[in-house]
Formats: structure tokens, C-alpha cells, sequence
């Protein structure tokens, strides 16, 4: 089997589902704290699959996982488990500290005395693959060069600096304990499953709920957008033929400006869903005040996982984005369960 942190998460929820969608791969034992962004309806499909094991608790827990780790044996550990949302940790950033940087910690700690104490051919197997994001690399001007696995980490949020921390924590048990990692670094991921507080699923509900579009500052922040799928089928590519201790970025190709996005999902809404007034969706784009340390311009050279490794994304944004699209207008009773009373609370201290 293979231990998943995380697994009821946007990422890690759609990982678990294309995992276990080949029938030949191995069992999952999927653990997550269940946060607000953690959501059990993204994996009711897998209800009564044997291969997909539940367990309810983080990371943290030092006795829940080494207890996960001796009962169940896995060969690999993928750890998607994090905070990630970047306005929630300028309000709280306690608890990214919390999950991201100590409980990382814990389950390194974890999966280096369980790993040790393996017979010689099944410690040559294990893997511990993090996944991290591009946000730790800091901020690009307009003319700069995409970021490299090389590039100075240059933190700017409390979220991308909790991040940081936790790379540089697997980066020193491999160097230090020889301990099996491999690291990923991705981009801003869309798709199905996601928590509609991130700007693509925000926008679409809101312009199907004739609520207003925010879009913070100018809308000039430009970000590289990854199909949540490509990132799933990259990880399934590290993880299995990734170099120990190497760090890999994982790109979509696919720069874009965020009032492009927006402009992207109202066009592509006008087709499918029209308004009742016949007016276009971008009618509801608003301004809002820019965030806090709000970096200008992400960019991924995802050039080393296609030459050493041989993936490559295989949607555009235009594909996936409406893959996107009409993945939410499909799936109506998956977003009324995630809208609940605590959530547009939240909308309306962040966006009032």
C-alpha cells in the first residue's frame, strides 16, 4: 500500500481517485484532518473500494502515524497534507505554521523510524514524495526567467515561507539521515473538487449565484495554471522514477493573467449557461483592495521532469479550463454541500 496525507484535499483528493482508478495499482491509506477544505464527498465513489482506507487525523499525531505505518506497511508516503490558502494565513498564520512546518517534521520523523527499521530490499523500495508549491521561489517581474529548481527561495506569505520550511526540512533528512525523498514543486492547480474560496471555483459559482467576480488590484497577477489531472499523472511520474533528493517543478505551461482567467470562465459560461438576461457573466467582474505581499508573477520551467523523466501536461488551459467549467455545472450537490453558513462567512471577511 501507499500512506496519502492529505487525501481528502483538492490535490490529494484527485490523486487518490486517478490511483485508484488502475486497478493494478496498490491500496491507499488515506489520512486527513478534515479541515474546512477537507471534504469526504469528493471520494464517495470510493464508499466501498477495499483498496481505499479512511482514516481521520494529521500528520501531528505522532502515535496515528507510526501506528498507520506499522499496521499497514507502506512502500511509499506522498504527503499532500497542508494549509495552502494564502489570505487565511495572513489572518491565522499559527496554523500553518502548525501543519506545514511541525507536522511535516513529525512525519518525517515518523517515516525515518519506520523506514530504518525495514529489511534491506523493501528500505530500496520507499519513497517519501512532498509536494510543495512554486510560491516558496517568491516573486517574477515581467521579463524575468520562469522559476527553475535552482532559484533562490524567496518566500513572501505566511503560507509560501511555511511551505519553504517544510522543503528545507525533507532536503536536510535526505542530506543528513540519507532518508528516500523526492520533492515536487507545482503551480497553481485547477479542476474538479475544489474549494470554492481559490479563484477559479470561486468565480464560477459566483457568476452562476449572480454574486460579484472579485479580482484583487489591477487582476495583472500572472500565475502558470496546471490541470489538477497533469499534476496527479506527474506525481504518479516522480514517484516512481524520480532521483533521490532531487527536487522536481511541475508546470502547466500555461501563463495567464488573473482578470484573463476570469475573463476565460465568463466566455466560456456565456456558451453553456447563458444569463436569463442575455448579458455576458464579465458584467459581474469587480475590483476589490490587493492583498498583503501579493507576489506579481509566478512562472514554471517544468523543462527538468520532461527531459529527465519524460512528462509533459497533457491538457492546455483552454481544455482544461472548460473540463473545469462544466465539471461545476454537473456536479451541483458536490457544491451545495461545500457552501455551508462557516464558508460564506468567510467570503464575506475576506471580499466585503
Amino acid at each position: 500500500m501507499i500512506l496519502v496525507t492529505g487525501g481528502a484535499g483538492f490535490i490529494g483528493g484527485n490523486f487518490v481517485l486517478d490511483w485508484l482508478r488502475e486497478p493494478n495499482n496498490e491500496g491507499i491509506i488515506n489520512l486527513d484532518k478534515l479541515t474546512y477544505a477537507g471534504n469526504l464527498a469528493t471520494l464517495a465513489s470510493l464508499k466501498d473500494d477495499p483498496r481505499h482506507i479512511f482514516v481521520h487525523g494529521e500528520i501531528g499525531d505522532k502515535e496515528l502515524v507510526q501506528r498507520l505505518l506499522s499496521e499497514h506497511k507502506p512502500r511509499a508516503i506522498v504527503n499532500f497534507a497542508a494549509e495552502s490558502h494564502v489570505d487565511r494565513s495572513i489572518h491565522g498564520p499559527a496554523e500553518f505554521v502548525q501543519t506545514n512546518i511541525v507536522g511535516t517534521f513529525n512525519l518525517l520523523e515518523c517515516a525515518r523510524e519506520y523506514w530504518n527499521n525495514l529489511d534491506v530490499d523493501k528500505k530500496a523500495q520507499f519513497r517519501f514524495h512532498h509536494v510543495s508549491t512554486d510560491e516558496v521561489y517568491g516573486s517574477l517581474s515581467a521579463q524575468d526567467p520562469a522559476f527553475t529548481e535552482s532559484h533562490p527561495y524567496e518566500p513572501n506569505s505566511p503560507y509560501s515561507a511555511s511551505k519553504a520550511a517544510s522543503d528545507h526540512l525533507v532536503r536536510a533528512w535526505f542530506h543528513t539521515y540519507g532518508f528516500p525523498v523526492v520533492t515536487t514543486n507545482c503551480s497553481n492547480n485547477y479542476g474538479p473538487y475544489h474549494f470554492p474560496e481559490k479563484l477559479i471555483p470561486l468565480v464560477i459559482l459566483n457568476a452562476l449565484n449572480s454574486k460579484p467576480l472579485p479580482i484583487y488590484g489591477d487582476g495583472q497577477q500572472v500565475r502558470d495554471w496546471l490541470y489538477v489531472g497533469d499534476h496527479c499523472s506527474a506525481i504518479r511520474e516522480v514517484l516512481a522514477n524520480g532521483r533521490l533528493g532531487e527536487t522536481y517543478n511541475i508546470g502547466g505551461w500555461n501563463e495567464k493573467a488573473n482578470l484573463d482567467v476570469v475573463k476565460t470562465i465568463c466566455n466560456i459560461l456565456n456558451e453553456l449557461k447563458p444569463r436569463i438576461d442575455g448579458k455576458s457573466y464579465a458584467e459581474q467582474i469587480t475590483f476589490v483592495k490587493d492583498r498583503p505581499g501579493h507576489d506579481r508573477r509566478y512562472a514554471i520551467d517544468a523543462s527538468k521532469v520532461e527531459r529527465e523523466l519524460g512528462w509533459r501536461p497533457a491538457e492546455t488551459f483552454d481544455t482544461g479550463i472548460r473540463k473545469t467549467v462544466q465539471w461545476y455545472l454537473d456536479n451541483p450537490e458536490w457544491i451545495e454541500g461545500v457552501v455551508s453558513g462557516s464558508y460564506r462567512d468567510w467570503l464575506s471577511k475576506q471580499y466585503q
